[in-house]
């Protein structure tokens, strides 16, 4: 699951950066962006998948 997290995260890194520098014109703000929104995303994305796997594992 870690490396699923990981990969989703480098995606969403990309995406973020190219969003924040094709709306502003700025690396800065697209490079923060890309810090900020993605990382606590990653994080609430592991935290669902483990939910999501437990609520799914119960009999």
């Amino acid at each position: 699951m870690m490396k699923k997290t990981m990969s989703f995260a480098v995606i969403h890194f990309c995406v973020a950066f190219t969003v924040g520098y094709v709306m502003t014109g700025s690396v800065l703000v697209g490079g923060a962006m890309a810090l900020v929104e993605p990382a606590i995303n990653t994080v609430a994305f592991y935290v669902h998948e483990r939910v999501w796997t437990r609520m799914h594992t119960v009999t």
